[in-house]
């Protein structure tokens, strides 16, 4: 079975950048503390990198 990730996005998008922002939405993620959960992938780990300092991610 493959791992699944929990991200929740912890901090505001208001006066990040417009890569962070659409990041943050293509991760499904719309308010703070909202959880989604992902396929652990190289391309969800990718967007996840590029907005570490946004969000929370626990392996489930």
């Amino acid at each position: 079975m493959a791992k699944q990730l929990e991200i929740t996005l912890t901090r505001s998008v208001i006066g990040r950048s417009k890569v962070q922002k659409l990041t943050v939405e293509t991760l499904g993620l719309k308010k703070i503390h909202q959880t989604v959960v992902h396929e652990d992938t190289p391309a969800v780990r990718g967007m996840i990198n590029r907005v570490a300092h946004l969000v929370k991610v626990t392996e489930k």
